[in-house]
C-alpha cells in the first residue's frame, strides 16, 4: 500500500513600509499593501482552495487527507482580514481528515541564531493553533523545511512532537529513496524507539505539481490527475508513503485557475483511489508515523531546506547582505526583550516580525532559474533595495531599545 501524505504550507508576511534614515516613527508595517495581497491571495488560493478540500474531505467520506502549517503571522491576518477563511479551517478540522503542524510563530530561522527565542515561537505557535483549532500539535515542520541533526535532537527534547517534516535531499539519501519513515542518527539499531520520526518529501512529486504543472515546455504537459496517479502507484513495492509536500498557493497564487489546477486537485482523490483497487490512500503525517516502520537513519549534519536548487540556506544567508542583517537582528535580541520587559509593549512583537525568514530572502542576489523564483516574491526593485529598508528599521528598533 502507498499511502499519499499531502502537506501544505500557509505563510503570509508582513511586509515593510518603505523606510528612511529620515524616519523615525515606529511604524514599520506596510499595512495597507499587506492588506490587498492577503485579499488577493485569499481570493485565488485560501478561500477556493480549502472550499475544494472541503468538499473533497465530504465526497470521499473523510478518505482523503490533508495536513496544514499555517505560521502565526497568516493566522494573524485571517484572524484580521479574513475569518471567514479561519472558518473553513476549523471546519476541515471538524471532519477529522485535517491535521494541523507545529512551527515558529513568526516564521523565523531563528534555530540559527538563539535558541531561546525558537523554543519561544513555537510555543507561541502552538498555543495559537490549539486556541483557534483545539487542536495540539504532534508533529513539527521547521521554517521552510529547515532541518539537521541537531534539529532533531532540540524538538525531541521537548517532548511534545513525535515527528519531523523535511527535505528528501538526493545527496544524503543516496539510493535510498524519500518514501519511507526514516529516523535521526544515534538510536544504536533500535529504529522503533525513535524519540521522533522523520517524514521525507518526494520532491520529484511534489514539484511536478507546484512548479511545473504549467510548463508548456515540460515533457509532461499537461499533467492530468490519471498521469499522476500511476506515479504514485508505482511507489508500491518500493516504499509505503508518497510525501507531497508544498506551499497551499501551489493552487490558484502560483498555478493560475486557468491552468488547471483545480480540476486537477478535484479528480485527484478519485485517481489515487481507481488506479489500484485498495492499494493506495490518504494519511496524515501523523497517520503515517504511526503505521509504517521505520527503515533507517537519515543523517543529517549541515542544515538543508526545501528551497532552491541548492535545498540548503543559501536563499536566506547566501550572501554578506544577508549575514549582516541576520547577525545585527539578533543582536539587538536581548535590548528588545528587555525594553519590552521596561513597558515597551510593541517592541517585541515588531522584532519578531522582522525574524520572518522572507526579509533575508528578498536579499537574495542569486541569478537563473532560482533568482527568477526570488524576484517573483519580492516586493523591492532589487536585493539591495530591501537590505538597506531592512537596516533603517533594525536602527530604528535599536534607538527604541536603548532609550
Amino acid at each position: 500500500m502507498a499511502s499519499v501524505c499531502i502537506y501544505f504550507q500557509v505563510h503570509q508576511p508582513f511586509r515593510l513600509r518603505r523606510y528612511s534614515v529620515f524616519d523615525n516613527d515606529p511604524f514599520y508595517f506596510d499595512n495597507d499593501a499587506n492588506k490587498a495581497i492577503f485579499e488577493k491571495v485569499a481570493n485565488k488560493c485560501y478561500r477556493p482552495a480549502t472550499q475544494k478540500i472541503l468538499d473533497l474531505v465530504k465526497r470521499h467520506q473523510g478518505r482523503f487527507k490533508v495536513a496544514y502549517s499555517i505560521s502565526g503571522v497568516a493566522l494573524e491576518q485571517f484572524e484580521a482580514w479574513g475569518p471567514d477563511v479561519i472558518d473553513l479551517f476549523q471546519q476541515l478540522k471538524e471532519t477529522g481528515a485535517c491535521e494541523f503542524l507545529a512551527e515558529t510563530s513568526h516564521h523565523s530561522l531563528s534555530f540559527l541564531s538563539s535558541r531561546e527565542e525558537f523554543i519561544e515561537q513555537v510555543s507561541i505557535h502552538h498555543d495559537l493553533v490549539k486556541r483557534l483549532f483545539g487542536y495540539e500539535p504532534q508533529v513539527f515542520r521547521n521554517t521552510e523545511l529547515t532541518y539537521s541533526n541537531e534539529v532533531a535532537s532540540h524538538i525531541a527534547s521537548q517532548g511534545k512532537y513525535k515527528g519531523i517534516l523535511c527535505e528528501g535531499v538526493d545527496q544524503l539519501l543516496g539510493y535510498r529513496s524519500p518514501n519511507y519513515v526514516y529516523v535521526p542518527p544515534g538510536t544504536h539499531g533500535n529504529l522503533s524507539g525513535a524519540r521522533v520520526k522523520l517524514l521525507l518529501k518526494n520532491h520529484r512529486l511534489s514539484d511536478d505539481i507546484a512548479f511545473r504543472f504549467s510548463d508548456r515546455n515540460w515533457s509532461e504537459w499537461p499533467l492530468k490527475a490519471e498521469t499522476f496517479a500511476k506515479w504514485v502507484d508505482q511507489i508500491n513495492g518500493e516504499g509505503y508513503i508518497c510525501n507531497l509536500f508544498m506551499d497551499y498557493e501551489t493552487f490558484g497564487e502560483h498555478q493560475w485557475e486557468d491552468t488547471g489546477i483545480f480540476e486537477f486537485l478535484d479528480s485527484l482523490p478519485e485517481k489515487i483511489f481507481d488506479v489500484n483497487p485498495g492499494q493506495n490512500d490518504f494519511a496524515t503525517p501523523s497517520e503515517c508515523i504511526e503505521r509504517y516502520e521505520p527503515v533507517g537513519e537519515y543523517d543529517v549534519k549541515h542544515m538543508t531546506s526545501w528551497a532552491d536548487t541548492e535545498r540548503d540556506l543559501s536563499a536566506w544567508l547566501g550572501n554578506s547582505m544577508q549575514e549582516a542583517a541576520a547577525a545585527e537582528l539578533y543582536r539587538l535580541e536581548e535590548p528588545i526583550k528587555a525594553r519590552y520587559a521596561a513597558g515597551d509593549e510593541y517592541i517585541l512583537e515588531d522584532w519578531r516580525k522582522l525574524t520572518t525568514s522572507d526579509h533575508l530572502y528578498y536579499m537574495c542576489t542569486k541569478y537563473w532559474a532560482d533568482g527568477d523564483v526570488h524576484k517573483y516574491f519580492s516586493p523591492y526593485d532589487s536585493p539591495y533595495d530591501s537590505y538597506i529598508n531592512f537596516m533603517n528599521v533594525l536602527d530604528s528598533l535599536r534607538t527604541r531599545a536603548e532609550a
